[in-house]
């Protein structure tokens, strides 16, 4: 287990979550071992202040289908990523479908022993619950499961009730959805910056007003990053992608000035789909993630740090 340095900077573990059962297109499953065997990822391997600890599966097991399948790989991530804040590391997690954020965010409630701040960066609001749902697919559920909201199977893994504390939380980004679960959303009072929004007022200026919501989380905030929230024309390993995405350079300007605020907690990285990379696209752009957190989270953290404009 990597221990944070001296100086106060902290020493950055990957978590894989090799699921693809909560979403239609189950090629993510994939995605943490072909990241992990990728030449993005060899470019990054031997930085000393980085490692990859475990890559956890979805495995089979008699009697449970999908749904306990899923529950029990979210169990034992929350442990991991709960462990990993308990040494003093960072836990960057990589999927996996985005049905792996109640595992993810459930262990970083439980370590903080208090709901996080969270700014949920996607394509879509992932805020269904097994009644509203039109596909049935567990990867469209994950933030309502934060929210207490869903199947109990995925309820209480961290905390009793809510992981996130929904004051505090953020979705950025989102350019697909259903009502039913913008009605959930908006009835608990969390704030959706949809694509249209961004475009109309500016990526920096949203982004700002997202940052002072998240960043209010007196446990600190994380950032869940599912790769359609890109344009898919530079991100198109993923299973469900939307047209007209954001920009890759304006995301990884505003994670280089994140990396270094000191209330940032943890970050997962989602819905890769090797099967629908396109020449090792993808792939490249989650080492330029990584890479963009490194000079940040390597270096003594401060307050608030601002974004990159």
């Amino acid at each position: 287990m990597g221990l944070s340095l001296e100086d106060g900077a902290r020493r950055i573990r990957i978590i894989g979550a090799a699921s693809g059962l909560g979403a239609q297109d189950p090629g993510c499953a994939d995605g943490p071992v072909a990241f992990h065997r990728s030449q993005a990822w060899h470019a990054l391997q031997d930085h000393p202040q980085i490692d990859w600890g475990r890559t956890l599966y979805a495995r089979a097991a008699d009697g449970h289908g999908a749904l306990g399948r899923i529950a029990a790989l979210c169990k034992s991530l929350a442990d991991e990523v709960a462990e990993t804040l308990r040494a003093g590391a960072f836990p960057l997690v990589i999927g996996g479908d985005h049905s792996i954020a109640v595992g993810t965010w459930s262990g970083v409630a439980r370590q903080l022993g208090a709901p996080c701040g969270l700014l949920w960066m996607d394509a879509h609001l992932d805020a269904h619950t097994p009644e509203t749902s039109y596909s049935g697919a567990w990867h469209g559920m994950p933030l309502a499961c934060l929210f207490g909201q869903g199947d109990k199977r995925l309820l209480d893994l961290g905390l009793v009730g809510r992981q996130l504390d929904v004051a505090h939380t953020a979705v950025f980004g989102p350019r697909s959805w259903e009502p039913e679960e913008a009605a959930l959303l908006q009835r608990l009072g969390v704030r959706i910056f949809a694509r249209d929004e961004i475009e109309r007022r500016g990526f920096v200026p949203c982004l700002d007003e997202a940052l002072a919501i998240v960043r209010g989380a007196p446990a600190g905030f994380g950032i869940t990053l599912d790769l359609d929230v890109i344009d898919p024309d530079i991100a198109p390993g993923v299973g469900s992608p939307e047209p007209d995405g954001l920009s890759a350079a304006e995301v990884r300007r505003a994670l280089r000035g994140l990396a270094t605020d000191e209330a940032l907690r943890a970050m997962e990285i989602v819905e890769y789909n090797p099967d629908r990379d396109r020449d090792g696209l993808t792939a490249r752009l989650i080492a330029g993630l990584i890479g963009d957190l490194l000079p940040g989270l390597t270096r003594k953290p401060r307050r608030h740090a601002p974004h990159h404009r």
